[in-house]
């Protein structure tokens, strides 16, 4: 039998932290919890967490510097569960490199829900299944060890992110739907909020890959239809 995952929860209201661990642990999750940041820092790096759910607000250390400081040594799927829902905080959020983003008041079913959608897509990431590259002109996803490359130079991907480009290079040339981009990468059903988490990522991703070649863009807007890489043809 594997072991479960381990979680680092991190959140300065003692309540909530103590909730978010509860309804976890309750699911069979290992948990544990703290109100600062700087203590979940110092436990992060002397032991092995499988995902980490982040407060944004919090002294001493806000959940976006918490977050780059996980993301400069780790790929583990980051969530921010936070009362500041503003469109702005999730585009800093996922610009440091988180996964997904949750508003309180948070609903104990989405939570897990979500938790078990990111440790699945991570633990796919992490145990592929032999699929080779794949090339689109001078863009080459390998999917087997988790990196991209765009005229040979890497990109600094987030997991998310690169699942996203994976799955738009699969269909190279082929539109895709928002609801179906995130339905494919959360593996639960879109909501109204679904396109613009997509937006997001979609934005993260053309500046990456912009910040290596600028010419052209790489990932079109389908108006009414959704996002489409371009195909190398």
């Amino acid at each position: 039998m594997s072991s479960p995952a381990r979680i680092l929860v991190v959140d300065d209201e003692a309540a909530i932290a103590d909730l978010v661990a509860r309804v976890l642990s309750d699911e069979g999750f290992e948990v544990e919890a703290f109100q600062s940041a700087p203590d979940a820092l110092t436990a992060f790096h002397n032991g092995a967490f499988d995902l980490a759910i982040l407060d944004v607000m919090m002294p001493q250390m806000d959940g976006f510097e918490l977050c780059a400081k996980l993301r400069a040594t780790s790929n583990i799927p980051i969530l921010f569960l936070s009362a500041k829902a503003e469109e702005n905080d999730q585009v800093v959020g996922f610009a440091l490199g988180a996964d997904d983003y949750i508003p309180k008041p948070f609903r104990p079913r989405e939570l897990v829900a979500r938790v078990r959608a990111r440790l699945r897509r991570a633990s796919a990431i992490s145990m592929p299944n032999g699929t080779d590259e794949l090339r689109c002109g001078d863009l080459v996803i390998d999917e087997i060890h988790h990196e991209a490359t765009l005229f040979d130079e890497p990109l600094d991907l987030t997991p998310t992110e690169f699942s996203l480009l994976s799955l738009l290079a699969t269909h190279a040339g082929q539109p895709l739907s928002s609801r179906s981009l995130f339905e494919a990468l959360w593996h639960e059903p879109a909501d109204a909020s679904s396109a613009n988490t997509v937006m997001v990522h979609i934005r993260n991703l053309r500046r990456k890959l912009a910040a290596v070649d600028s010419s052209k863009t790489y990932i079109e807007n389908i108006w009414g239809v959704g996002y489409a890489l371009k195909s190398s043809r």
